[in-house]
């Protein structure tokens, strides 16, 4: 747990053998993060936020996922109100399901949808891009729609089917991009938040993205 407001906040980057968990880390530490790379339970649990990271393939990230027990370390989080954030296939896996090469695998079912290959002249997505900050957004805070991401991937969710009709609760932040087509960049829900870009590698930009979520803790 943190201690003061003035104390670094403890975020823990999930080490589950699927993500730049070190460029994260460094990342992480630069904007003023007390971070460690880990997948023990309680040190997960216990963290002031808990950064999920991903690369490689959908159905291997969450065999990964699985086994190191973080889909339950996810849940659990986010049934007590505690800051989760994904990033790239981090992202992706929180979603209802993935569909790589005809294959359909179950994803963490935070949000419902499909992670399904982007249709574009060129793939993968890799480079810089720009995205559309979703209105009132907090993680995009300070940084406008000329400000440049950096992306590495082939599946995207093309769709968002999330929709909430009570008065009481605040709908998510959808924040898009466009490669080919338009797909979802980013989500604020509540505690879970998450970027499909790499905020790691996305210079200033990132940074202030990654300050931006640190504040919220």
């Amino acid at each position: 747990m943190g201690g003061s407001a003035n104390s670094p906040k403890k975020v823990v980057v999930f080490d589950y053998g699927f993500g730049n968990v070190r460029s994260a880390e460094r990342a992480l530490a630069h904007v003023g993060a007390d971070v460690e790379i880990t997948r023990d339970y309680d040190r997960a649990m216990n963290a002031d936020g808990l950064l999920v990271p991903g690369v490689g393939a959908f159905a291997a990230c969450m065999a990964g996922l699985r086994e190191a027990r973080g889909d339950w370390i996810v849940g659990r989080r986010l049934a007590g109100g505690r800051p989760v954030m994904g990033i790239c296939v981090g992202m992706q896996i929180l979603f209802q399901r993935g569909i790589e090469h005809g294959v359909e695998t179950e994803g963490l079912d935070e949000w419902p949808g499909s992670v399904e290959p982007l249709k574009a002249p060129v793939v993968p997505h890799m480079g810089w891009n720009t995205v559309e900050p979703a209105a009132g957004s907090r993680l995009f805070e300070g940084l406008g729609t000329e400000a440049y991401y950096y992306f590495v991937h082939s599946y995207a969710v093309r769709e968002w089917g999330f929709e909430i009709s009570n008065d009481h609760i605040n709908p998510p932040k959808v924040t898009w991009a466009t490669h080919g087509e338009p797909f979802v960049a980013a989500v604020e829900n509540g505690p879970l938040w998450a970027t499909q870009f790499h905020p790691e590698k996305s210079g200033d930009a990132g940074a202030q993205l990654l300050t931006n979520w640190l504040k919220t803790l």
